[in-house]
């Protein structure tokens, strides 16, 4: 069966502390093709979460990005409400401390294939493809371009790019 990889969809991305107008204009298509998906059952979700203690601004991560975000428990760590519904129908929802997660490779042993949509493209999403991709190198692995959207729309666009010579398919 596919699976569907939603990552980061996490307040403090999308309107919050690391939040931007492309994170929020890509909302509502996602919304809309996990609605379709659940509708019609044809492939499973699985979240990924950002996920920061107290001590965030101590870590490597946090030296080099010296914002506070995604610190569990808070508001901004929540996945956005718009897509609370289909967390609840989720196969699972991993909390990764980094941009990419091993816990979310041992989600994916069964898969036939996976698609990543998500935060942020240039960031997490790539990170988590690029995985899976060197874990399942005969798995097709696509990103919808669509329902991603970068810290900027170059990055976002480069990210794509990048991929697509891994052998990631990308969709638009």
């Amino acid at each position: 069966m596919k699976t569907i990889v939603v990552v980061d969809m996490q307040n403090d991305f999308i309107d919050g502390s690391l939040g931007t107008k492309e994170a929020q204009a890509m909302l509502p298509r996602l919304k809309a093709k996990l609605e379709k998906v659940v509708e019609c059952r044809s492939a499973e979700l699985i979240f990924t979460m950002d996920t920061h203690g107290k001590d965030y601004l101590n870590t490597q991560e946090g030296k080099n990005l010296p914002v506070e975000h995604c610190i569990k428990g808070t508001q901004g760590w929540k996945i956005c409400d718009e897509l609370g519904v289909f967390v609840e129908k989720a196969k699972a929802v991993v909390e990764k401390p980094t941009f990419g997660s091993m816990e979310l490779i041992k989600h994916l042993k069964a898969a036939d294939e996976v698609e990543l949509v998500g935060l942020c493209t240039d960031i997490c999403v790539i990170s988590n493809a690029l995985l899976i991709k060197a874990a399942y190198p005969e798995l097709k692995v696509s990103v919808d371009a669509q329902c991603c959207a970068g810290v900027t729309p170059e990055s976002h666009t480069n990210a794509l790019e990048a991929m697509k010579m891994c052998q990631i398919e990308i969709n638009s």
